[in-house]
């Protein structure tokens, strides 16, 4: 008995050694994160440049930007699979590597189709990044009160990360040339991968079956051309276009075989009936509303801040920062939040807050008003990120642990489809409330009307030309229009919001946290023990 008690006793103080640098391990996987999220959207600032050196066309243009999310989307179930087969901890330092080649490449290209292939590169890095970090996480913080302000302080560093990319950008591209955008990832990426050699733990699934090659291929294939399609509805092209109808219909069938492949193998891919769980599909959900919400509204958002009232980009950025250090303090304060309302309290509220904060935003028109934009963004910070900290939370609890690349992987497929959704669909409610009202106004012909109703910028540009009191006549309306179609969004946005916390009632109503099982030690080693006693 006391051999045995002995036993247990090393065992538990071998398991407590080895948790002893699990924050540790949480630094390494939120730098990863943060190179990620910041290489989404770095970029944007520097398309000017780029497009003044290398002279790309308009469709390599839209190749240069879109790649990058493009690839990653496509390939999270790939890899977040593949790492439970092979080795998480694997995957994610060849995505180290792969991140840093990818990134030099891109800051070297010399014409457009490099730097298209770097970014397309970078996408693949990113799609082996992303899941391997929460799935490593899943594993190093096996109780829940501990991985629930784990996973706060990832979704803060998220945050971090999406809001530093336009502001680092801007500020290498005042002191240094447009490929310092990129180059800064190298020295981080040498510094993480022995790093993360030295401290991130190995962990796989079970390993049983084979992995199934041709499912991984059709969901790539399927989430690509459903990414495309979406992404090409969100800027502006029209349904029918066959460019725009093949990716969706191609895609869409892909997906509809590797559902059917996956019910019928005895080792699927992804285990489906984990959607069958309703918590697990109902945070899915709650992730795609959560992002088409954030993403359309902070793209319409950008627009307001510099078209209407005049910001420059840099002073947009600032504007937009008490969101992102709103969205922070909730991700923070996530972990107390959940273990006290529970899952469906906790998102429900955040889907209500953030309704509140649209709702309010609604009286914005075309003059500044900093203190009503500033109480706006905080609350819709806050108010989204609860709602992702508590359906990602959700959702990563809620699958076994053997799958828990393939669960992360599904949460950051769903995150990228709702963001696409979300520009292709509140886009689209915006320009159907803007163009009616430059389709009379006076002393402005028809034609110009017609080019001016594409866009707020096509209209500016347009006024521009016209010239005199049609000129003015033309931005003036244009102004408005915008405005008009800004409120409209905005309310189909909370209705959508309202959807989703109806959808939240579905989560647990109390967070369950049960204590992480202790391995008990083989025979073997009981019987070494009590020799050794």
């Amino acid at each position: 008995m006391s051999g045995t008690t002995t036993a247990a006793a090393a065992l538990r103080r071998r398991a407590a050694g080895a948790g002893a640098n699990r924050w540790v391990v949480l630094v390494v996987l939120c730098v990863s994160l943060l190179l990620v999220a910041v290489d989404a959207t770095v970029l944007h600032v520097a398309v000017p440049a780029v497009t003044e050196d290398l002279r790309p066309g308009a469709i390599e243009l839209l190749w240069i930007v879109d790649i990058y999310p493009l690839v990653c989307a496509s390939l999270l179930i790939l890899f977040g699979t593949l790492g439970d087969r092979v080795g998480r901890r694997r995957v994610l330092l060849l995505g180290y590597a792969l991140f840093g080649v990818a990134s030099g490449l891109a800051a070297l290209a010399h014409d457009p189709q490099v730097l298209i292939l770097a970014r397309a590169l970078l996408g693949v890095g990113g799609a082996m990044i992303m899941p391997a970090t929460l799935s490593i996480l899943r594993q190093v913080f096996p109780d829940r009160r501990e991985r629930a302000l784990a996973i706060g302080i990832w979704s803060a560093v998220a945050a971090v990360g999406a809001a530093v990319g336009p502001l680092l950008g801007g500020f290498l591209l005042e002191h240094f040339w447009w490929g310092s955008v990129f180059l800064v990832n190298i020295p981080l990426m040498l510094v993480s991968l022995p790093v993360g050699r030295l401290l991130l733990p190995e962990s796989k699934g079970d390993g049983k079956g084979p992995w199934d090659v041709v499912g991984a291929l059709l969901a790539a294939g399927g989430l690509f051309g459903v990414v495309l399609g979406v992404k090409r509805l969100g800027g502006g092209e029209p349904a029918a276009s066959l460019f725009t109808l093949v990716p969706l219909v191609v895609g869409a069938v892909m997906l509809v075989l590797f559902v059917r492949r996956q019910k019928r193998r005895a080792y699927p891919l992804v285990d489906l009936k984990m959607f069958a769980r309703p918590a697990f599909s109902t945070s899915v959900g709650c992730i795609v509303l959560a992002m088409l919400a954030l993403v359309g509204l902070e793209l319409i958002a950008a627009q307001y801040l510099q078209l209407v009232l005049g910001l420059s980009p840099l002073e947009t950025g600032l504007r937009l920062l008490p969101l992102t250090f709103a969205a922070m303090a909730s991700g923070l304060a996530g972990a107390r939040m959940l273990r006290r309302f529970g899952p469906r309290r906790m998102v429900c509220a955040g889907f209500c807050l953030t309704a509140l904060a649209v709702v309010v935003l609604t009286a914005m028109g075309g003059e500044d008003n900093p203190g009503l934009l500033l109480v706006g963004f905080v609350l819709l910070g806050f108010g989204l990120e609860t709602t992702l900290f508590g359906a990602y939370e959700s959702m990563l609890s809620e699958a076994p642990q053997e799958q828990a690349g393939g669960a992360a992987a599904i949460g950051e497929t769903s995150y990228q489809l709702g963001a696409g959704i979300g520009i292709a669909l509140l886009g689209s409610v915006m320009n159907a409330a803007y163009a009616p009202g430059l389709s009379a106004v006076p002393g402005v012909p028809a034609s110009a009307s017609t080019a001016a109703s594409h866009s707020l910028g096509e209209a500016y540009e347009v006024s521009a030309q016209l010239g005199g009191s049609a000129g003015a006549a033309l931005r003036h309306a244009a102004r408005n229009s915008f405005v008009h179609g800004l409120h409209v969004t905005l309310l189909v946005s909370a209705g959508l919001l309202l959807l989703g916390a109806v959808m939240a009632l579905r989560l647990p109503r109390a967070m369950q946290c049960e204590a992480p099982a202790v391995e008990l030690p083989k025979p073997r080693e009981v019987a070494e023990s009590r020799v050794s006693a």
